[in-house]
């Protein structure tokens, strides 16, 4: 396991073991896009990019193996804007959300919009959802 998916890996052990309910904001990188590919097999990837994203995939991995704990991973879109908060967007689980023109964004007010909606009516246990227009 590379140095960065350890030491994510050891933390959310810690945090699992002193909290009651854990949500995550996560890496877009193991989302699909339309190829059904994550996005870290994307060749224009930057080297360390690629490793964040790995890292926070491997996370993710260890997270489903874990039993007893009540935990969330919100994986934003491929793109977050600056912008206004309008309180809509759309959610979904393992695929890039889109927008009819194709792009995968939400701005950063929103996405911590989706963060507070699943805190408060949680819709998403035991697994990682996404957000975008």
């Amino acid at each position: 396991m590379e140095p960065a998916a350890h030491a994510l890996v050891a933390g959310l052990r810690q945090l699992a073991d002193a909290a009651p309910r854990l949500l995550v904001v996560g890496s877009a990188g193991s989302l699909t896009a339309g190829s059904g590919a994550p996005l870290w097999d994307d060749p224009f990837v930057p080297p360390r990019q690629f490793e964040l994203m790995r890292a926070h995939g491997r996370a993710l991995d260890y997270l489903r193996t874990v039993r007893d704990l009540d935990w969330t991973v919100l994986s934003p879109p491929q793109s977050l804007l600056p912008g206004e908060r309008t309180g809509r967007y759309r959610s979904g689980t393992d695929a890039l959300v889109t927008a009819p023109d194709g792009l995968s964004t939400v701005s950063l007010p929103d996405l911590a919009v989706a963060l507070v909606d699943e805190l408060e009516r949680p819709a998403h246990r035991g697994e990682r959802f996404t957000c975008g227009y």
